[in-house]
């Protein structure tokens, strides 16, 4: 390998890896020497953010398993935060998804079901995994500096530099975390996001799926929507764009699957006289967050 995106001798073969979503947990096993997802792909399935404690631990687990073979020791788990990384435990509260796994032992529940230590259960912020996987094995820049975007249920973020994230530095918000601030006096969430597109949207308050088909049918409203929605994450962005001076921005999450519909209203707000900044959709939509979740377990 080059290296970007080395890694040892020791820790070549396969790594079973997972995606906790908001309303879904993806898996899949990675081959570390082919920086690649296995041929049987990406398998999701569905994850009710408002279940008990059983219900959702009971569904991570089961997607582990149905991956789980010999060959597999290591495993790393992509989740969304605040989230105790180093121990493994789970600290969302207040975010009305995935609450009743507040203080739940992900890395015992999870080390117990596919039969390997704890200790070889590793977990990275869901964002900036994303942007690892596109670093390892897709878009962004491996010896300059990129901005990772995930717009899903919540709006993800992550820097990086030369390979590595960065999360404490001026020229990026604390902890890297954009969700954390304000826009136009609210919680930036609450507009660039999946729940604050459709609340844009109105009326039956279609999923970002439905809003896209109907924009490229012709839907007037759908279309204004989604427009702007591309010139305010533009406009929310610009500050940050230009102060990290990114040679990439890559977008992931389920809004980015409409990028061509509100992309010039982006570009437009964000960084229109930046021409050598390269804007665009992940290489690896499903599969980014597995991927850097693997090359995280592999290197921790």
């Amino acid at each position: 390998m080059t290296e970007r995106g080395r890694v040892g001798a020791k820790d070549r073969g396969f790594i079973g890896a997972l995606e906790i979503g908001g309303t879904h947990v993806s898996a899949a096993v990675v081959s570390l020497d082919k920086r690649a997802i296995d041929p049987a792909g990406v398998q999701r399935y569905a994850l009710a953010p408002d279940g008990t404690r059983d219900q959702l631990v009971r569904s991570i687990v089961a997607a582990a398993r149905r991956l789980s073979r010999p060959e597999i020791a290591r495993w790393g788990v992509a989740t969304p935060g605040p989230f105790d990384y180093a121990r493994g435990i789970s600290l969302i509260r207040g975010v009305a998804k995935l609450e009743a796994l507040y203080g739940v032992d992900l890395r015992a529940e999870l080390s117990a079901a596919v039969g390997v230590k704890p200790t070889n259960v590793s977990f990275i912020n869901d964002a900036s995994a994303f942007l690892i996987g596109e670093w390892w094995a897709g878009k962004a820049d491996g010896d300059g500096r990129s901005i990772g975007i995930t717009l899903g249920t919540g709006l993800g973020s992550a820097f990086m530099s030369r390979g590595l994230i960065v999360e404490s530095d001026p020229d990026v918000p604390p902890e890297g975390r954009l969700d954390l601030l304000p826009f136009r006096g609210a919680p930036a969430e609450q507009t660039l996001s999946s729940r604050g597109l459709r609340a844009a949207y109105g009326e039956d308050g279609p999923d970002v799926v439905e809003v896209a088909r109907r924009a490229r049918a012709g839907d007037a409203r759908a279309n204004e929507v989604l427009h702007r929605f591309g010139s305010d994450l533009g406009e929310f962005l610009a500050r940050w764009v230009e102060r990290f001076a990114p040679t990439c921005v890559v977008l992931g999450g389920s809004i980015a699957r409409s990028w061509d519909l509100w992309s010039e209203e982006f570009r437009a707000a964000c960084a229109p006289d930046m021409d050598q900044t390269w804007y665009g959709v992940a290489e690896h939509l499903d599969g980014a967050p597995l991927l850097g979740a693997a090359y995280h377990a592999a290197r921790g």
